[in-house]
């Protein structure tokens, strides 16, 4: 593969105006799909699990009881001090008010409070419901603000009117100008590291282009594919973050060979041979655990995986291919100037004569004096983070995180209060009366034994459609849709579903958007642990081929472990517990989103594999040339450190910018990704890896032989490459200058 990769490094830049050229061809061509057949306007954040006893009970309610089976809103009508909702002005204005909703576009059905029950016990508080025969995602995009003016009227009596219920997301997951603040943090950062603001534009300038790409190509498929907000905003974050550090590893290499006095074009093919090497790989790993995602069978979390893999796909096609291309544009002036502060730190990472120890080597030294006691402060440490992992609790989020100041959030609030939390999400009991000898008796005998079940605050009254054998329940939990006694109430239900049926005849499946969503999460759990073996076990094979050792891939899947360890309970400790969540905007503590772990997993093993190639390639090239393992960890971080810390620094930047996101599931993301990485990239590969190396000394390094002799080798490093050019050197006739030929004895190995 290297030596694939420098041939298509040198001939993007031989050819550069013209890749360059096809390059915004693609471009434009994509956006010109966004625009002719998708956009943000159709994107989609239904949750569904095709098969499961809840999507197929919806499926069924379309035919039987369509004003039931699509989504819902809530207008919550309150009373000024002093008065009741009850008086007969306010009665006259809910009357109107609830006759415009009605008129309001897609409004199936309004049912008024007096109707419905739903008036508070002190007569402070109504509640009116609004139905839809569509799903939220199908609500057209001024359904929802027309029936908040519609019912908006009513203020003008003094009524204080919210809207909310389910047709109402829990937030936006839209990023904002999230993306803008991380560039501009990256712009800074790449400065500080390459002290060009050239050298710093490329990797901008390269990520760019792979995001927009990936994301128009993503927000093109919107009218075929169910596309959700989140997913696309996962994508812009990945793509972002992974496209700038791709591209920075590249042109750091390239600089280091153009200091040492390597042709422009050469160095481009060569550090697209080597570096790319590495990039291809760690991108590689990102696209298979994320694509991996769709084997779950949740539409909801495959399109996610897939528009991150698509994303991560094409960062890695732009850094070997179009950034080629913009070194060759740049040429000679990415060289440091003489004399500069950059030209000076160049010259001393790519020396290793014994010179002034950079800040990496400083550090690399310090842990590694007494490794043991590392590799146990690391793990205590990661252990405490840890901790409160034994409380995770995964639910799907609702209107009660959504920012305090929303609509939903109030009227969620107002409901919990006067009618309890089950309220906010109640579930829907369908019975199948085929086999009944009296429908409606049927009914009403499920309906009283819900009535006794532990968790049930209130049971509705059975509607009936004798024409396709069909009667509808509405259960009221007494707990919030996300609290573990409703799902344990849902349990409950269906385990008594025999009992049921041989009372009278009919069997019964329980749906509703709570049921949903606790069938959700209960089959993300149940694919938590093969996910995650097989992300292990895969870390496991692809390092034990890239290093041909046993230590280091062990001790890279132990760190794996570790890192998600902690960054679990970190997003426990803050989100469940409420430790210092309010410097990241989240005003109440709720259960963490179900998507979450296995996203995590997914995302932090291909950056994970990322850094630890990145470091520990380099301390094998120089324990390949020296046979010391310990100098040769020193030396690894002398020539690598600084530019894995820069590009942990950028990543984490580019994930906190999100925080400020009003998606209580996106927030959780993009927190436990910052998190992660930070934890992952200075813990675990700069601290817990050098010292396990040191302790472990040249054992790190074997490998049977008969897995020496069994096992491919794929020269990820580019040792092969580097021998061909030494050999192709030595046949050419000895420079006039007396200058030595390069070396060529490890991976990046510039002249020295």
């Amino acid at each position: 593969m290297p030596t694939l990769l420098y041939r298509l490094g040198r001939l993007a830049f031989r050819h550069r105006r013209r890749v360059l050229a096809l390059w915004l061809a693609l471009i434009a061509a994509v956006v010109g799909c966004m625009v002719a057949f998708g956009g943000t306007g159709k994107l989609n954040d239904t949750f569904s699990i095709p098969g499961s006893e809840s999507q197929q009970a919806l499926d069924r309610m379309k035919t039987d009881f369509p004003t039931s089976s699509g989504t819902s809103a809530q207008v919550v009508f309150t009373a000024p001090a002093g008065q009741k909702i009850t008086d007969p002005a306010d009665l006259d204005a809910i009357r109107t008010a609830l006759a415009s909703a009605a008129t309001a576009p897609q409004v199936a059905k309004v049912i008024d409070p007096a109707t419905a029950h739903t008036v508070s016990p002190d007569g402070t508080t109504a509640v009116a419901q609004v139905q839809y025969e569509v799903t939220p995602s199908q609500l057209k995009p001024d359904s929802l603000p027309d029936l908040e003016k519609a019912v908006g009227s009513a203020r003008s009596s003094g009524l204080d009117v919210q809207v909310g219920g389910a047709a109402f997301g829990s937030g936006s997951s839209k990023s904002g100008d999230s993306d803008l603040i991380g560039v501009a943090v990256a712009l800074l950062i790449l400065a500080m590291t390459f002290g060009s603001l050239l050298s710093a534009g490329l990797p901008l300038a390269s990520a760019a282009a792979g995001v927009v790409t990936a994301i128009a190509g993503v927000l093109s498929l919107t009218g075929a594919v169910a596309i959700s907000s989140t997913a696309q905003s996962l994508a812009l974050m990945i793509g972002l973050a992974v496209g700038i550090d791709y591209a920075l590893f590249i042109v750091s290499r390239h600089r280091s060979q153009l200091v040492g006095g390597t042709d422009p074009e050469e160095s481009a093919a060569l550090a697209v041979g080597t570096a790319g090497s590495a990039v291809v790989f760690a991108g590689l790993t990102v696209v298979i655990a994320m694509a991996g995602l769709s084997v779950i069978g949740i539409p909801y979390l495959t399109v996610m995986g897939l528009s991150a893999a698509a994303a991560v796909l094409i960062a890695v096609l732009v850094a070997t291919t179009l950034l080629p291309a913009l070194l060759g544009f740049a040429g000679h002036r990415l060289t440091p100037k003489a004399g500069s502060r950059s030209l000076r730190r160049e010259q001393a990472a790519a020396s290793d004569d014994g010179g002034p120890a950079n800040a990496g080597e400083r550090w690399f030294r310090l842990v590694t004096r007494r490794p043991l006691l590392t590799v146990l402060a690391c793990l205590v440490a990661l252990g405490a983070l840890a901790w409160p992992l034994h409380s995770l609790r995964l639910a799907l989020p609702d209107n009660g995180t959504a920012p305090a100041s929303s609509t939903q959030r109030l009227a969620y609030d107002r409901v919990s209060k006067e009618f309890g939390p089950g309220f906010n999400g109640p579930l829907l009991v369908l019975a199948d009366t085929s086999r009944s000898a009296d429908p409606q008796t049927a009914a009403t005998t499920i309906a009283g034994d819900l009535r006794t079940l532990p968790g049930v605050a209130a049971v509705g009254r059975p509607v009936v459609n004798p024409a396709a054998h069909a009667a509808l329940i509405q259960v009221v939990p007494t707990t919030a849709p996300s609290d573990e006694a409703t799902k344990t109430l849902v349990t409950t239900v269906r385990a008594d579903r025999a009992t049921l049926q041989r009372q009278t005849g009919a069997t019964i499946s329980v749906t509703g958007s709570t049921a949903v969503g606790i069938d959700v999460s209960a089959k993300l759990d149940a694919a938590m642990i093969p996910f995650a073996a097989v992300v292990v076990g895969l870390s496991l094979l692809l390092l034990l081929l890239v290093f041909r050792s046993l230590v280091v891939p062990l001790k890279a899947a132990a760190g794996f472990l570790l890192s998600i360890a902690a960054t679990l309970g970190t997003v426990v400790g803050v989100f469940q517990y409420g430790h210092f969540s309010g410097l990241i905007g989240v005003d109440r503590t709720g259960p963490v989103s179900s998507f979450l772990p296995i996203i995590l997993l997914a995302v932090l093993f291909g950056l994970a594999m990322d850094y630890e190639v990145f470091l520990v390639s380099r301390v094998r090239e120089a324990y390949v040339r020296t046979r010391k393992p310990l100098e040769s960890v020193h030396s690894g971080a002398r020539h690598s450190a600084r530019v894995v810390t820069a590009a942990a620094l950028i990543m984490i930047s580019v994930f906190a910018a999100f925080l400020g996101t009003d998606s209580q599931m996106l927030k959780q993301i993009a927190f436990a990704l910052a998190v992660g990485v930070l934890l992952d990239a200075f813990v675990v590969r700069m601290t817990f890896v050098p010292a396990v190396l040191a302790l472990t000394r040249h054992a790190a390094w074997r490998l049977p032989r008969f897995l020496d002799r069994l096992l491919p080798d794929l020269d990820i490093e580019g040792e092969r490459l580097h021998h061909s050019r030494a050999e192709a050197a030595a046949t050419l006739p000895a420079p006039a200058t007396g200058v030595e030929p390069e070396p060529s004895d490890g991976i990046g190995a510039g002249p020295r």
